[in-house]
């Protein structure tokens, strides 16, 4: 008897559009904060292997998400991590 219902499922195209699902169902979304003044949240990245240009071929973008001012600064691809803190620091 089980092996008929299960093919009668498997045939019926109802049961097939309409399953159970077994994941739970997804949470209410959480908004991000929003800056009350400029250059408090930012967003940082790096645009990698471009040609080589005055010993650069990276280039650092620093976004402000509040007022989406950008600045593009020039670097190495095999930066360290002390070295991007001081070019942060001066190109700031």
């Amino acid at each position: 008897m089980a092996g008929n219902i299960e093919k009668y499922v498997e045939g019926f195209d109802m049961c097939q559009r309409i399953k159970n699902r077994t994941e739970r169902p997804a949470e209410k979304l959480n908004l991000s904060e929003v800056s009350e003044k400029p250059w408090t949240h930012l967003m940082v990245d790096f645009i990698m292997k471009l040609p080589v240009v005055a010993g650069k071929d990276t280039i650092l973008v620093v976004c402000d998400r509040l007022s989406k001012m950008t600045y593009f600064v020039a670097t190495m691809e095999k930066i360290s991590a002390k070295e991007l803190a001081r070019l942060f620091r001066n190109n700031m």
